[in-house]
Parts: C-alpha cells; structure tokens; sequence
C-alpha cells in the first residue's frame, strides 16, 4: 500500500484546506497523484459545503475594487457565520475577488432567483422570436428556451458566472471551496457595480 510521506500531506493540505486525515486518505486513495487527490476532496468539500449552506451570516466584509482607469467599481458584502471567519485574510481576499468579478463580468443579480422576471419574461419573448424565425415547432421551443435560458443564467447571475480566475469553476462553487475551508457558510448578500456613463 502506498504511504504518503509528511511533505506530500502538508503540501495538500495547504492545496486544498482539507484536514490531515482526509489528505492523507486521498493520497493514499491515488497512490500519491496529488491532481486526482485534490480533485477529490474538491467534491467532497463541495459535497460538504452544500449542508452548510442554509446556516445564519450575520457577520462579513464589505469589499471595493476600482478598476484601471477609474471608469469601473464594485462593491460587495459578504457574509459569514463568526467575527473569527470575518477577520481571516483569506475570507477579506476571496470578498475582494468577488468585487473584481462583479466589475468585470456586470452581473444583473447574485442569483437567479433575484433576477427581476421582468428581464427573464423579455429574455424568454426573444428566444421564442428567434426560434420560430428558425422555424422550430411548437411543441420543442419551450424545451429549448429552458436550455437556453440556462446559458442565459450564467451569463448574468453573479453565482451561476464562470469565475475569472478559473474558467471551469462557478463562482458559487468557488465559493462552497471557502465554506468547506472554513466550516461556515458564506454568502454574497447584496452588490453595487457603479461604471461611468451607465
């Protein structure tokens, strides 16, 4: 059986933020390939997260970003369960890279479930515009509109967005990798994107 050396754990633990044991299992698990060990506890973590996820924040961070040129800002709070999750370096950079997503990628809401319907019913009216213009029938629009509107989602709910930094990653499941870290849930409660002329 493989046996993982001190080093290799320590250096997935910090990868990963997972605990000792749980490193160690994973290494051992994949015979030391430490890509397919962090990617493991990854989903574990995310797994894990998901159960935190519906606990009280009633502490947090405000955080700004003021792009180059002065043209574009964001703020964002957000939000923790403890003062000790609140004052972690960490929790204050990952609020300080959710400002920056904001600024970049101009979400309309954090979520689909507060994006005005007004905006989803305009979305949905074009599609089935365009889809009869294609000349698709009836009864497979409403199908392919929810697809589309999936697509729809992702480009304007600030969760739902891929995160800058990593394109394969969802912003809210940049997220859970923080929850897992840190026990607690973490939640984006509201932001402002400010750009000059709009």
């Amino acid at each position: 059986m493989y046996k993982p050396s001190a080093e290799e754990i320590k250096k997935l633990r910090e990868l990963t933020g997972a605990g000792m044991l749980d490193c160690k299992n994973a290494l051992i698990e994949f015979e030391g390939d430490i890509e397919k060990a962090i990617e493991d506890l990854r989903k574990k973590g995310i797994a894990k997260a998901s159960k935190r996820m519906d606990r009280e924040t009633s502490q947090g961070v405000i955080a700004a970003y003021v792009h180059m040129g002065n043209q574009i800002g964001a703020l964002v709070e957000l939000n923790c369960e403890t003062d000790f999750v609140a004052k972690n370096e960490e929790f204050v950079n990952l609020a300080k890279e959710i400002a920056v997503q904001i600024a970049a990628m101009n979400p309309l809401s954090i979520s689909e479930e507060d994006l005005d319907p007004a905006i989803i019913e305009k979305e949905k009216e074009i599609l089935r515009e365009q889809l009869k213009q294609e000349g698709k029938p009836e009864n497979i629009i409403n199908k392919i509109i929810q697809g589309k509107l999936e697509k729809f989602y992702e480009e304007v709910c600030l969760l739902k967005q891929p995160f800058y930094k990593q394109q394969d990653t969802k912003v809210e499941d940049y997220i859970k990798e923080f929850i897992s870290k840190f026990g607690e849930n973490i939640r984006v409660a509201r932001f402002t994107r400010y750009q000059i002329g709009s």
